[in-house]
């Protein structure tokens, strides 16, 4: 059962990989690997009741992470339909695609830190293409956008859910996580940023025409800043809800949803039924791709059988006995996280080291928050932000390894170096 089950989730994995050359959509693939793997899961267990629960169990964590996506595109939509993006393109002179590149990074790996990977990933690809026309010069800013998000969520603990499971779990404490991972986060995005910088010198910004979407109506400046801003402050605030009502995030997503819902409502309430249906949230949610959200929910799905099977920790505890040094192990787990999704590895990883052998903040706890942060940056589908980047802008999976893999590989290595030479120097 296990043997047929590896082979299927590569074939699908395959699949997803060949989307353009087969002409299959990745979205078919996942969702009939998922079908396969639970099926011969099943079968093969032949306890129906265990497997239901465990599908059930499986399926809430996936709800979760698409309603977030779905809530996070929504808002996104939204303020774009208000032309609330102005509000920051307005202010953005840069006239050189290097200097937009610096920029664009920088701005990525903050606001990472402060709201998620995944949210800052839909924001700031939705802000490029306010910005830039040819989608060769936004599939190059896509592929930094995934490796800056990436990097600034690994430093903090609301940043990125493998570094939020680690918070929650009590491997790491909020501070410590900050002071130890910072500095290798932001090598892990200098590095690819500085070479990307240097091979687009001397090319300029070409910003697409002005689109009127309606109809000849322009939203004030007044609607524009409500819900730019009303907008942005909800997807920052969820970390803040979190925190205080230790629900999960998609609660704080939807429940902001609604706020800014009512508030859209009763702004456009005088408006005549043309004017005002645009604007609204149900036409934002008609605009949201649903093909990347099944697409999530294929993935995730087929993961979490590998997860329910122990093949996750079977293959931890393999490489525990094989290699033997922790470096090694956990800079292994990163590269195999960009293939596979980093939850269920640094969820076997949690299951396999106690915290009485390695106590919070430990080298073993801060090394795979930023190994299993960043290295999914090495393959487009290897982190939430990378499959949330595909679906916005098409970006196909081999012109991502072929242009962005590579910078994302050094990156991740150069800010391993650092955090190990950091660690021997100061610890």
């Amino acid at each position: 059962m296990l043997t047929a089950m590896i082979a299927i989730f590569v074939l699908a994995y395959a699949a997803i990989a060949l989307e353009h050359p087969l002409k299959v959509n990745k979205s078919a693939s996942a969702l009939l690997g998922a079908g396969l793997l639970w099926t011969i899961y099943a079968m093969g267990t032949g306890d129906a009741h265990r497997v239901g629960d465990e599908l059930g169990e499986s399926l809430m964590g996936t709800a979760q992470i698409v309603f977030f996506l779905i809530g996070a595109m929504t808002i996104v939509e939204v303020v774009d339909a208000h032309d609330g993006f102005e509000v920051i393109t307005a202010r953005i002179k840069t006239t050189q695609l290097a200097g937009l590149m610096w920029l664009v990074g920088f701005v990525t790996f903050f606001l990472s830190a402060i709201l998620d990977n995944l949210t800052t990933t839909i924001v700031m690809i939705s802000l490029m293409k306010k910005l830039l026309d040819r989608q060769s010069d936004r599939l190059f800013f896509a592929g930094i956008i995934v490796i800056a998000a990436n990097a600034g969520g690994a430093w903090t603990p609301i940043g990125d859910v493998t570094t939020t499971m680690l918070w929650i779990g009590g491997q790491i404490t909020a501070l410590e996580i900050m002071k130890g991972v910072f500095v290798p986060s932001m090598v892990n995005l200098l590095v690819p940023l500085a070479i990307t910088a240097y091979l687009l010198r001397g090319q300029p910004v070409v910003a697409p025409p002005k689109v009127d979407r309606h109809g000849g109506f322009v939203t004030t400046a007044f609607e524009k800043n409500t819900m730019f801003f009303l907008g942005l402050g909800i997807l920052v605030l969820v970390p803040v809800f979190k925190t205080i009502t230790h629900l999960p995030p998609f609660m704080g997503v939807l429940f902001g949803l609604g706020i800014l819902w009512l508030v859209g409502d009763l702004i456009h309430k005088d408006k005549d039924e043309d004017t005002r249906q645009p604007l609204t949230l149900a036409s934002a949610l008609a605009r949201i791709d649903m093909g990347s959200i099944v697409f999530f929910i294929g993935i995730l799905l087929s993961v979490a059988t590998l997860e329910h099977t122990h093949i996750l920790s079977a293959l931890a505890t393999w490489l525990d006995q094989t290699v033997g040094r922790q470096d090694i192990i956990v800079l292994l787990i990163g590269l195999v996280s960009a293939v596979v999704d980093n939850v269920p590895l640094v969820a076997a990883s949690m299951g396999m080291y106690s915290l009485e052998q390695y106590p919070p903040d430990s080298f073993l706890w801060e090394f795979m928050a930023y190994c299993a942060g960043t290295g999914g940056s090495i393959l487009i589908i290897g982190s939430a932000a990378g499959v949330a980047a595909m679906g916005l802008e098409k970006i196909q999976f081999f012109w991502y390894v072929k242009k962005i893999s590579g910078l994302a590989l050094v990156g991740y290595l150069a800010g391993a170096l650092v955090y190990i030479a950091q660690q021997h120097l100061f610890h």
